[in-house]
């Protein structure tokens, strides 16, 4: 495990930004800046930003690089089961990948009546729901209880800042978002990526909770897998050793404390509506500490902090020089 001394020359080694005038068709999102090609590829940038309550609280070091090889990890580990986007790694934030048309449908996997925000089933359960995603659920469920099997639980894909709204399969080929085959396709693709996540958690001692994937289209029409996949910034996982006893205990599950800067922050300020406080280097490097070990846990392999803190765009600008356009 990396300890957070270890980690303190690369405070102030991250990557907020990744404009590179170099590179053209540039889309800034929360967290990854992307790139269109002429030829139909797009490079994915994924800087350390990290994001809450809509606006970006600080920057963690090393947290796109865990994202990106976790996920690399995984794209590795399923591509058996479903095609995905990527071409190539030129750096370890960067993935090169296909240009797809992303399914306007956002597929969220669940085995846990668990969850905080407005789409979450728990949110909704005990608020008195019974009837959700085309789903029914029996009375007398509790909070991050095991389902009888894993659901999928699907939402409009929010573009434009827009917020995910609740859908069922029939309303999904009602509205022609997707085809019946289509979203069969999908929801196939779905659960068999989820059964895999799950097996291979287990013998990491995780649970894989519940998860988003991303599909989109490629130019000839097919099925692929993008954006990320089985990362902590878009999957819950719990540990599995302590959760039987939590959970009979009516106590929160094991987890990878990710929310403890947003937790430092709403402890000192309306985060909606107040400036931020600055947040204490002690604080970044903790949430970094937890970034990669996670990563570690969820793949069994160990994170190498570098000897020396090469600036990271700087790095990252190196190993794109083959794609720039002239």
């Amino acid at each position: 495990m990396v300890d957070t001394a270890l980690l303190a020359p690369h405070l102030t080694n991250v990557l907020k930004d990744a404009s590179i005038p170099e590179l053209p068709n540039h889309y800034r999102g929360k967290v990854r800046e992307n790139y269109d090609l002429p030829d139909g590829r797009r490079i994915l940038i994924t800087t350390d930003r990290l994001s809450a309550f809509d606006r970006i609280l600080t920057a963690l070091p090393f947290k796109g690089q865990v994202l990106t090889q976790t996920a690399r990890f995984w794209f590795e580990a399923t591509k058996d089961i479903c095609a995905n986007h990527v071409l190539e790694y030129p750096d370890p934030n960067v993935v090169v990948a296909k240009r797809l048309t992303i399914m306007p449908v956002e597929v969220v996997v669940r085995d846990y009546m668990a969850g905080t925000t407005g789409t979450s089933i728990w949110s909704m359960y005990k608020k008195g729901r019974r009837e959700m995603y085309g789903h029914r659920f029996p009375d007398g469920l509790r909070e991050n209880q095991k389902l009888a099997a894993p659901i999928i639980t699907p939402t409009t894909k929010a573009f434009d800042a827009g917020h995910d709204e609740e859908l069922t399969a029939a309303a999904i080929v009602e509205q022609k978002l997707l085809t019946r085959a289509q979203w069969d396709e999908v929801s196939d693709k779905a659960l068999a990526l989820f059964a895999r996540g799950q097996a291979m958690a287990a013998e990491r001692g995780l649970i894989l909770v519940d998860t988003k994937y991303e599909f989109g289209f490629d130019a000839d029409g097919n099925i692929l897998l993008a954006d990320e996949i089985h990362t902590p910034d878009s999957s819950r996982y719990w540990f599995a050793g302590s959760y039987p006893e939590r959970f009979a205990a009516g106590e929160r599950p094991e987890s990878f404390d990710k929310d403890f800067v947003r937790s430092w922050v709403t402890a000192r300020c309306d985060p909606y509506a107040d400036e931020l406080p600055e947040i204490p280097g002690e604080v970044v490097l903790q949430a970094a500490k937890v970034y990669i070990e996670a990563g570690e846990t969820i793949t069994g392999r160990p994170f190498e902090v570098p000897a020396e803190a090469v600036p990271v765009l700087e790095r990252i600008r190196a190993n794109l020089a083959p794609y720039f356009t002239k």
